[in-house]
């Protein structure tokens, strides 16, 4: 349920993406009509429309996630504020200019945010977020926990590279493919990989164990 909400922007914006680009000269009528105020020139033209359809429902999406948990008294998260700050910034950008540039570059900020935040609070604050995160019932020594907290630094580095990598040398199309399916499956593989090293550390219950 987390990883379904944690991926729900994306994957209304693939969907949007999908679906205006299926349908361009409806998508470009549409968003003239409801966000031509928002866009230099008041018109969006059938090649940009996917890309500001996309980007306005990313944006609403987020959004809406925060207003939820906000509404269910819940923590809203520094990442998902900053998603969402980076949401508005870069996507406001791209729906003015009619440029995917923009929306382009703000995945790649909020991953190269997440690292630096994961880097910056373990070297500077002497927190390390992932054992913060997962290390209840987790027998590590400090070594080991600073080496996954730095494994997950440079895969955010790593994937907001890639993230760039792609948009630069593939069409849209390919680049939306990976927001949803090669983002998400290489998140999958990268924490699976974790989880399977960290398996054998987790401590058992002694209740468990007195009951066998």
């Amino acid at each position: 349920m987390k990883l379904f909400f944690d991926f729900f922007p994306v994957a209304l914006f693939y969907a949007a993406f999908q679906y205006a680009r299926a349908n361009k000269e409806l998508a470009a009528q549409k968003a003239t009509e409801w966000f031509g105020f928002m866009v230099s020139g008041g018109v969006v033209g059938p090649t940009e429309a996917p890309t500001v359809l996309a980007t306005v429902v990313v944006v609403l999406a987020i959004a809406a996630q925060i207003g939820w948990l906000l509404v269910r008294r819940q923590t809203v998260s520094k990442i998902l504020w900053v998603s969402m700050a980076a949401a508005v910034i870069f996507g406001g950008a791209t729906v003015w200019f009619h440029d995917p540039a923009f929306i382009k570059w703000k995945f790649s900020i909020v991953y190269w945010l997440m690292g630096s935040g994961f880097f910056i609070s373990a070297r500077f604050f002497r927190k390390n977020l992932i054992q913060a995160l997962i290390g209840e019932g987790i027998s590590l020594n400090e070594q080991a926990w600073h080496r996954l907290n730095l494994a997950w630094v440079l895969f955010f580095l790593g994937m907001g590279c890639l993230n760039l990598a792609i948009a630069y040398n593939f069409s849209e199309n390919v680049w939306f493919n990976f927001k949803l399916f090669g983002s998400m499956g290489l998140t999958l593989l990268f924490a699976l990989a974790q989880g399977l090293y960290l398996a054998r550390f987790i401590k058992s219950d002694p209740k468990e164990e007195s009951q066998a």
